[in-house]
């Protein structure tokens, strides 16, 4: 079965983020951005970069805008590529540009967004991410775990009108 943000790894412990260690995570992210870096420009990696990423980018006082880049099962393997689904916003042309994305195992997704960025003409692309959860390594991370991660908006999903357990990720939430 491909992986995807609603399925885990069994063998890794899982990591449930409430919104108060969002909101630290964050924070900690757009502190150390400012520290080393002046973006003028932060994009969201749809879906999961665009929450931390408009929030960096509202901490930096900086205009925020998303690029779509999702993961495609490959029928004859067991792994997804992703693949870029909307070009970068014309805003980063000739800009620094910070890149969010909530999570970077491999970078696959990371690469592509970055490559997207650049080819349309930013001037520089530096990478951050929540959560370091594997050998890629951006340019800022909040924090770093082998965890599993669950973010805060997928805890629970509307089924039927209620706020339930998000059916997507089976067995991993109570």
């Amino acid at each position: 079965m491909p992986a995807n943000r609603f399925t885990t790894d069994p063998t890794r412990e899982t990591l449930y983020v409430d919104w108060p260690l969002f909101g630290e995570l964050s924070r900690a992210l757009a502190l150390k951005v400012s520290h080393a870096f002046e973006p003028e420009v932060v994009v969201g990696v749809a879906t999961a970069g665009v929450v931390p990423g408009a929030v960096v980018a509202a901490m930096l006082d900086l205009p925020f805008f998303s690029i779509i880049v999702s993961r495609r099962y490959q029928a004859k393997t067991v792994r997804e590529t992703p693949a870029v689904l909307s070009g970068a916003p014309a805003e980063v042309i000739g800009r620094r540009v910070l890149l969010v994305d909530q999570t970077c195992n491999e970078g696959d997704t990371m690469r592509l967004a970055v490559a997207a960025i650049v080819n349309a003409g930013a001037s520089e692309v530096r990478t951050a991410v929540s959560f370091r959860t594997g050998s890629y390594k951006p340019d800022f991370h909040a924090l770093e775990t082998e965890s599993n991660i669950v973010l805060p908006w997928d805890h629970e999903s509307i089924v039927e009108g209620e706020l339930r357990a998000n059916p997507k990720y089976g067995p991993y939430i109570d």
